[in-house]
């Protein structure tokens, strides 16, 4: 089962994570999502729990309890298909401007519309 964990302290470890999770049952991996450039975690993480019964336990026992100053926002982590901003070509094309073609004054001139 996969876990999503919100509202993080910013100096949470990802060991951190598994040893308030352990208890619970056995956990298979931690990630801190961290941010590309500056490294620096962005408040959430996930935790892989192979026992879908030990991560709903740990859902209903982390819920809302203080890690490092902060409440955690625990629940089932849900799919990245189907939503979101990945793709880019929702409505306006994924273009600046919103236009679909072209884009007015980020089209280097050029008018398409």
């Amino acid at each position: 089962m996969n876990i999503y964990v919100g509202n993080l302290a910013f100096d949470v470890t990802e060991q951190d994570l598994r040893q308030a999770f352990e208890p619970f049952g056995e956990v298979s991996s931690v990630k801190i999502i961290t941010d590309k450039y500056s490294g620096r975690s962005r408040g959430f993480g996930f935790v892989e729990m192979p026992v879908k019964g030990d991560g709903e336990s740990a859902i209903s026992g982390l819920k809302d309890k203080d890690l490092k100053g902060r409440r955690l926002n625990v629940n089932e982590a849900r799919s990245r298909s189907g939503g979101g901003r990945q793709g880019g070509r929702g409505p306006g094309g994924g273009r600046p401007g919103g236009r679909g073609q072209g884009g007015g004054r980020w089209d280097g001139g050029r008018r398409s519309w």
